[in-house]
């Protein structure tokens, strides 16, 4: 039988939760109760609250002493992710659902966050139709909105609730079986590929090289959530390898552009030990909107309008030298096989000779930096006589890649 983790704050919605779980049973579904409430002592709970907030290296009473409502949603938000993740990791768990108000919903959304792409999770809120990126992030979380405030059921809630039962069971009972199922003949590993508008003759060349070795190629846009969204894959498992051409949003993170992927960028495949072929597509640029846009103390740089809707702005000599240093430091502490790829005649297809962010100087400072921060790291470095976009350059990564993967 499926198992739905329910989580909810058992001392104010205990009676939805419960009605929750009737509808559950009766699609053959089992609940399993995680209480995130705060001062709560539910019997319905299978997960105490106790046990939640112990989850986060935290002490209950002295907790709950001091009395600091966003202290104990923190605690809350970081016991429940680790549970469940525990939980979904030992198959004890096929799907989740929550239930909850503003509170509620972001401790179920740290909960969500936490599991791999592919496992059923949805919340039914309150504050489903707002602003839901602090509650989607970077995984295929399911919102549906209460319509009514989460207090009682009632004409409209019952409907809602119901269909969201329905919904979770139904997922959770196909992640059974796909969970419990042999992988089937002629599954193909699953790599990632980065890509950005000035880099994708080389990425159509890596995803084409890698498919005719047979993998299944998922393209990332390296557009701030591009990236974010490949890195929590690497995190979930479900990557082979990475094949990561376009590192173009550390500009951004450095520099203040509007397509940051964060300072955790580049980190994960080499954390949790995947294969990884790195280069260093497209930072030569940052991004910002409109040119009315681009924040007034940049007047003076190399601004080059790629559309109305974005404008490119040069990276200098010292930012790329702090780049060059951040992804020396992030590639050395890789923990699985690790080879970077220095087009030496230009990272993008405007980083070229005549074209308007060609800047060897700039390229140079960038290299030798990386050069420098690599010594006796165990980072495999090609430098390669071609700007990124030549032919052969991502064929080159895709194969190095597929050796890494295979030996």
């Amino acid at each position: 039988m499926a198992v739905v983790a329910l989580i909810g704050t058992l001392d104010t919605k205990g009676a939805e939760c419960a009605w929750l779980a009737e509808q559950l049973d009766k699609h053959g579904v089992q609940a399993l109760f995680v209480d995130v409430g705060s001062f709560s002592a539910s019997p319905l709970a299978n997960v105490s609250s106790d046990d939640v907030i112990a989850a986060a290296d935290s002490d209950a009473a002295a907790l709950r002493e001091r009395r600091d409502r966003g202290e104990m949603m923190q605690v809350m938000s970081v016991g429940a992710a680790r549970i469940v993740r525990d939980l979904a990791v030992s198959g004890r768990i096929h799907g989740l659902l929550a239930l909850g108000g503003s509170g509620g919903s972001s401790v179920a959304a740290a909960a969500m966050q936490a599991l791999p792409v592919g496992f059923p999770k949805l919340l039914v809120s309150t504050m489903a139709s707002g602003d839901v990126k602090p509650y989607v992030g970077e995984v295929d979380a399911t919102l549906m909105y209460s319509v009514v405030d989460v207090a009682g059921i009632n004409s409209v809630s019952s409907q809602v609730f119901a269909n969201a039962a329905a919904a979770i069971a139904g997922m959770a009972q196909a992640y059974e079986d796909r969970f419990v199922a042999a992988v089937p003949a002629g599954h193909k590993p699953v790599v990632a590929v980065t890509m950005f508008g000035v880099t994708t003759p080389a990425a159509d060349e890596a995803r084409d090289t890698l498919s005719d070795l047979g993998y299944e190629v998922l393209v990332f846009h390296a557009t701030g959530a591009g990236g974010r969204a490949m890195e929590k894959l690497a995190e979930s498992g479900l990557l082979a390898g990475v094949c990561d051409l376009t590192t173009t949003e550390l500009a951004d993170d450095l520099v203040g552009g509007v397509l940051s992927a964060g300072p955790r960028r580049l980190e994960m495949a080499g954390r949790v030990g995947l294969p990884q072929a790195v280069s260093l597509g497209a930072l030569d640029m940052v991004n910002f909107g409109p040119a009315d846009t681009v924040p007034p103390e940049f007047a003076g740089r190399n601004l080059f309008v790629h559309n109305p809707t974005v404008t490119l702005m040069r990276t200098t000599p010292e930012e790329m030298v702090e780049l060059g240093r951040r992804i020396a430091a992030k590639l050395a502490a890789a923990t699985g096989p690790t080879e970077l790829f220095i087009p030496l005649r230009g990272v993008s297809a405007i980083d070229v000779e005549g074209a308007p962010f060609r800047d060897a100087e700039a390229d140079a400072a960038l290299f030798a930096e990386l050069r420098a921060g690599l010594v006796g790291s165990g980072v495999v470095v090609h430098e390669l006589d071609q700007a990124i976009n030549d032919p052969g350059f991502g064929a080159a990564m895709a194969r190095a890649l597929h050796a890494s993967i295979t030996n």
